[in-house]
């Protein structure tokens, strides 16, 4: 029981922190987009891809949201496996576009693997152990 109050908790913190995220993309790209790790901010009309990020992060958090507040759990445990590919696909375009490297590895990175973690521990949590027969006991004879 531990361990679901646990996972229960650090899937809620990675909702809460996507969602805080993405809202920021939303609201305030122009103050959000250097905490990403890319080496400049998209110019002319490209401020528009910013806020495409930060829908697709207010997405990926509701899917988990749904899944946790609908008791899921086993879904929940693959999805938080897929989305963390998008925080190692992020940590992949800052590293490919000559960001920073810290910010590349210490915040996608870091939040990816985190998510990795959460999900295998998910999905630990929910695995069917296989039963074991009954064998009888030896009676006296």
């Amino acid at each position: 029981m531990a361990l679901k109050k646990i996972n229960t908790v650090l899937t809620a913190a990675f909702i809460l922190f996507i969602l805080w995220f993405g809202a920021e993309f939303i609201l305030s790209p122009e103050t959000t987009a250097p905490g990403f790790g890319l080496p400049s901010r998209p110019s002319g009309d490209g401020g528009g891809f910013l806020v495409v990020k930060g829908i697709r992060d207010v997405v990926l958090a509701l899917v988990l949201g749904v899944l946790l507040v609908t008791g899921h759990r086993r879904a929940l445990g693959w999805v938080l496996l897929v989305e963390a590919l998008a925080a190692y696909g992020d940590m992949t375009t800052v590293l490919a576009h000559h960001g920073s490297v810290a910010t590349a590895f210490g915040v996608h990175g870091l939040t990816a693997t985190l998510m990795v973690v959460n999900g295998l521990l998910v999905l630990r949590e929910t695995r069917k152990v296989a039963s074991v027969p009954a064998i009888p006991a030896p009676q006296p004879a």
